[in-house]
């Protein structure tokens, strides 16, 4: 059953209903069993006849506007049941419950400014809610209150930490925030070295490489001399295994930050890919690994080399370390079966080897049952 299915529920078993004094209560008493037994049997107009007639008797009878706003609300009379539910919150404004059904018709209606400040009264009154919480947070964004909406995510996953759709909701709502901030660079100055990155940036994810690369240029012209820029042109041009270009923006990254020991990385990377100089490279792995033990990137290149330069137990050494961060990663176990195979040890060659078949064909599996997944999605999407 829904969140509005309960709370419509709830509201037709409102015990305050029967407090009524006047004299008229008998009356009262009558049509509210006869409304009770026509929403049970699924006739909600009769339902709503009946505390009409309720309404007209006791016209401040705060529940039973209360009850009337639910079952308009189930028959989709959104702005009927906004009415019903604003007349009782005037009786009685702490009908927690009728504020969230109030915020909830009012969202309904795309009257997200409107429908804040009901769904704000329900939650403060009631911090358990979730249902309200999360219409809360759908409100604020609609609302581009994204702060404030981060906000009731996090009290929600306080909470409810394993909640997959709050994390969810928390991380678009950290992207809106992300796309709030890096706009406002572009508008303080489009043509600043950020504004040229966040392009950059953008143009490298939507994978048009050829204006990311247009881009990092721009943002050099206008900061040659600033820390990174001319790495992440490098590393654009690594990805794109144009070894010459990304060699040259590194070594300019080199002399402005010769701290960097993902340069010294890449330097050597670069160098093992072209099969050049291959004791060059390893001396760049190692200043690499020296400023940053654990750069396992680095250590993985180290032990390539150090297998084609034949020292396969130092190569073990290695491999053996960057498996214990990451014992999954397929490569790692093939390179151990080289390296145990040219020093002897056919067992552990055949038991690495194992390994690397078994995590290859998990890789695959997952491969497939994605695709197939996205392409049931898709097709769902076409019905």
């Amino acid at each position: 059953m829904t969140y509005l299915a309960r709370f419509a529920l709830a509201a037709l078993a409102t015990a305050g209903l029967m407090r009524s004094q006047t004299p008229e209560d008998g009356r009262v008493e009558a049509l509210h069993g006869q409304a009770h037994a026509a929403e049970a049997a699924g006739d909600l107009a009769g339902a709503i006849g009946k505390y009409q007639e309720i309404l007209r008797i006791e016209p401040r009878l705060a529940p039973a506007w209360n009850n009337l706003g639910a079952l308009y609300f189930k028959q989709g009379r959104f702005r009927e049941a906004c009415d019903a539910l604003e007349r009782g919150l005037r009786l009685d404004p702490g009908m927690s419950s009728a504020s969230a059904l109030l915020g909830i018709a009012l969202f309904q209606m795309a009257d997200y400014q409107k429908a804040r400040a009901p769904l704000e009264a329900a939650v403060k009154a009631n911090p358990e809610d979730i249902n309200a919480q999360f219409y809360l947070v759908n409100d604020l964004t609609r609302l581009a209150e994204f702060e404030s909406a981060a906000n009731h995510l996090r009290q929600i996953l306080k909470a409810q930490p394993q909640n997959q759709h709050a994390w969810y909701l928390l991380g678009k709502v950290y992207m809106q925030l992300s796309q709030q901030a890096l706009g406002r660079v572009n508008d303080i100055d489009p043509n600043s070295v950020w504004s040229h990155e966040v392009s950059a940036e953008l143009m490298e994810s939507m994978k048009n490489y050829d204006g990311a690369i247009v881009e990092w240029k721009k943002a050099i012209d206008a900061a040659p001399k600033q820390p990174g820029v001319h790495f992440k042109l490098g590393d654009l041009y690594w990805s794109l295994s144009q070894w010459d270009n990304a060699a040259e923006q590194f070594r300019l990254e080199q002399q402005i930050d010769p701290r960097n020991c993902m340069v010294d990385w890449k330097l050597g990377d670069i160098l093992m890919r072209q099969n050049q100089e291959p004791e060059q490279a390893l001396a760049r792995e190692d200043k690499a690994l020296a400023a940053c033990p654990g750069l396992m990137e680095a250590r993985s290149d180290r032990a390539r080399l150090l297998l084609n330069l034949h020292r396969e137990p130092e190569a073990i050494t290695e491999l053996r370390e960057v498996e214990k961060t990451d014992p999954n990663e397929p490569g790692t176990h093939y390179l151990l079966a080289q390296a145990y195979r040219a020093t002897g040890h056919s067992q552990q060659a055949q038991d690495e080897m194992k390994r690397f078949a078994e995590l290859e064909a998990k890789a695959r599996a997952a491969t497939a049952e994605r695709a197939q997944e996205v392409i049931r999605e898709s097709q769902s999407a076409k019905q």
